[in-house]
């Protein structure tokens, strides 16, 4: 990744980026269904994810006060309630059980992920101000004080709280602005090509692409030259 200069402040992304190692997270999901043994396909699996996305998205299960194992839960609950709808699970499946012991797994895999970048967090937080441009469910106040993160961010824009939703780049121009910088100014760290890089460069905004495993083998084909694969790659751009 090339050097990165007049950077004044940093946005960065949460989910994807700081919580799965730039994986996205039907990558860690799929992980916790393997170990539990479901009997389902990835592509069935892949079908309740989007499912119960647009269902998080269209009713909301998600309340302010629920921290991130809660809402991995509520989440799994939902998924493998559809998988069983859909005649995929044996009759009499535990659902809840599994749900539970997926929801911890991913949890504890989250906070694994969490720990690994505290020391870049800590370093880029004691250098720039930074703040947090997130899709999220309206509860990320609570994830990010539940992971002791949210001191590292000078403010948090989340799309249910804003109605601004990336890959709509004026989302990244309000973190900006939050940042009290212009786009030029600003780095943004983020694990989506489409949703981060894209919209984010398209306002002048610079990047570093955290790339992980991807929801698709074209994202996962698609090349930049400001990809990194770890964030301790960061610190060295930007001395």
């Amino acid at each position: 990744m090339e050097r990165l200069k007049e950077i004044k402040g940093i946005i960065f992304d949460y989910g994807g980026t700081i919580d799965s190692h730039g994986n996205h997270w039907s990558e860690v999901i799929w992980e916790g269904y393997l170990l539990n043994h479901v009997p389902v396909d990835k592509e069935q699996f892949r079908d309740s994810y989007v499912y119960a996305e647009r269902e998080l998205a269209k009713t909301r299960h998600i309340l302010p006060e629920h921290n991130f194992y809660d809402l991995l839960l509520i989440k799994m609950r939902i998924e493998l309630g559809n998988l069983s709808e859909r005649q995929l699970l044996p009759d009499n499946y535990d659902i809840e059980n599994t749900a539970r012991e997926i929801a911890l797994y991913c949890y504890q895999s989250a906070r694994q992920s969490i720990e690994d970048a505290r020391p870049t967090l800590e370093n880029l937080h004691s250098r720039y101000p930074m703040v947090l441009v997130s899709n999220f469910y309206g509860n990320v106040e609570t994830v990010l004080n539940d992971f002791d993160l949210r001191k590292y961010f000078k403010s948090i824009i989340e799309s249910a709280v804003v109605g601004v939703r990336k890959p709509d780049p004026q989302i990244f121009r309000l973190g900006a602005e939050a940042l009290g910088l212009k786009p030029q100014e600003v780095l943004v760290v983020g694990d989506s090509y489409t949703k981060d890089i894209i919209p984010a460069e398209s306002i002048g905004c610079k990047v570093a692409w955290l790339k992980g495993k991807g929801w698709t083998d074209k994202e996962d084909a698609v090349t930049h030259p400001c990809i990194i694969s770890n964030l301790n790659e960061l610190e060295q751009s930007l001395i």
